[in-house]
């Protein structure tokens, strides 16, 4: 039997993590633990899941304690992302399993922590990389290891967050670099995580330019310049777009998101202590980027070019892969609700150096994140499935060189310089002594 502690109740922990292992895998999986600083974030864990009445609950300070009392050998670590490196290292210090949220942690530095840890700790780090899972992104997978565009030569990725998504990020602790990182980590690491696994090549060098563009003080649709509003109170919300795109004027339109569920932002205000996720997004201290172009050198010759923008009319993201054999290309609009025009079914085209174009349809599973949650969700609470024919979970040092990676994108936008991730990660051990999950 796994036993596992929950380390921070957000809504991920209780959507992507408590309820499939109350509700679908308790079989062979037990939470014998809860721990958050909020009380209030307890208590609501509680009513929406009653069969945890019993189990007990920890402050953040009592760790130690409680694998002692809980005899845990998992912990799911899914707290605001800055807390993730506390958790981890007492997690590997007790020899434990630990499955943590992306971003594994939010420095390179810190990144670098994890790993050494990792290699003198019995226990071992799995990433929760869901966007790996999607079913095209494992056909993708499937393609470059069939060998059906040869050696990878180059990668163009373009991301689109829409003004409701984008927005939220403005909203909440996010905007904050020293709780997230800044959105190309907490962002943009699901990205450069997926192009090192598709190409199974590590990032070397990183030069990028980044802006603030349509947040902070200095965002064009800022109905005035003042501080401390909220959503949820403010007076000015009627003449704010953002506001007005994704409402009306009593506020009773709700829009459906992966990451904020089915409910308004707005209306989670008063549900735990301390927390304000409806934040004017034009506040004077926002000075994280919402802009971003970048280019990545890996080990093995291939190039990288990344962008992100989180203020766009529909959400999704624009592909290309091209090797010494081939070419791969794939357009997704996610979120087809907030899409504000009709879209075409996604597919996978394939085209060979020298034939004829092949349109791949790909089968698709129900799920949020495309149908990437509930598979991964089989990998961690199943096991790894064993009749896949190559590795999809992540570990320590995927998780690191996406956040070196990360890192790299905003401190190259800032200093105007190429930034190497050898010595962001100025790793002192041989990470490769022992790997999990990789």
């Amino acid at each position: 039997m796994n036993k596992i502690i929950i380390c921070g109740l957000s809504n991920r922990a209780m959507g992507m993590f408590i309820e499939p292992i109350v509700r679908k895998f308790s079989k062979e999986n037990t939470i014998v633990g809860l721990l958050d600083s909020d009380d209030r974030r307890v208590e609501l864990c509680i009513a929406k899941f009653p069969e945890l009445h019993s189990v007990p609950k920890y402050g953040p300070n009592s760790f130690s304690n409680m694998i002692a009392e809980t005899g845990a050998n998992t912990i799911i670590v899914t707290s605001r992302d800055d807390t993730h490196i506390d958790y981890i290292l007492q997690g590997l210090a007790h020899d434990v399993t630990v499955i943590t949220e992306k971003p594994m942690v939010t420095t390179a530095k810190d990144a670098k922590r994890v790993m050494e840890a990792e290699v003198k700790s019995k226990g071992k780090v799995i990433v929760a990389f869901n966007y790996r899972y999607n079913p095209y992104h494992r056909k993708i997978k499937e393609l470059i290891l069939d060998g059906k565009i040869g050696r990878v030569t180059s990668v163009d990725l373009n991301w689109y967050i829409d003004t409701y998504h984008g927005a939220s990020y403005f909203k909440r602790w996010n905007r904050n670099r020293e709780y997230s990182g800044g959105l190309s980590i907490h962002k943009s690491t699901h990205h450069f995580d997926l192009v090192n696994w598709w190409i199974d090549q590590l990032p070397e060098q990183v030069f990028a330019y980044g802006a603030l563009n349509y947040y902070g003080k200095d965002g064009e649709l800022n109905p005035s310049p003042t501080d401390g509003r909220y959503c949820e109170t403010c007076s000015e919300k009627l003449k704010c777009q953002y506001f007005m795109r994704w409402s009306n004027r009593s506020n009773e339109i709700d829009v459906k998101d992966d990451h904020l569920k089915n409910e308004s932002i707005e209306k989670l205000s008063s549900s735990y202590t301390g927390y304000r996720p409806d934040a004017c997004i034009f506040d004077h201290d926002i000075e994280i980027e919402d802009t971003y172009v970048a280019t990545v050198k890996y080990n093995k010759g291939a190039l990288l070019s990344y962008s992100i923008n989180f203020s766009l009319p529909y959400e999704g993201y624009r592909l290309a892969i091209n090797g010494t054999k081939g070419r791969i290309e794939t357009t997704e609009f996610h979120e087809p609700s907030r899409v504000p025009f009709p879209i075409p079914v996604q597919t996978i085209d394939y085209f060979p150096l020298f034939g004829a174009k092949e349109v791949i349809h790909v089968v698709q599973n129900g799920g949020s994140h495309g149908g990437g949650d509930p598979i991964l969700q089989e990998d961690l609470f199943l096991g790894v499935d064993p009749y896949r024919p190559y590795e999809i979970l992540a570990g320590a040092k995927a998780g690191a060189y996406s956040i070196a990676t990360g890192e790299a994108v905003w401190r190259s936008s800032k200093d105007n310089k190429p930034i190497s991730i050898h010595e962001l990660l100025d790793l002192e051990v041989d990470v490769n002594v022992k790997v999990h999950n990789e």
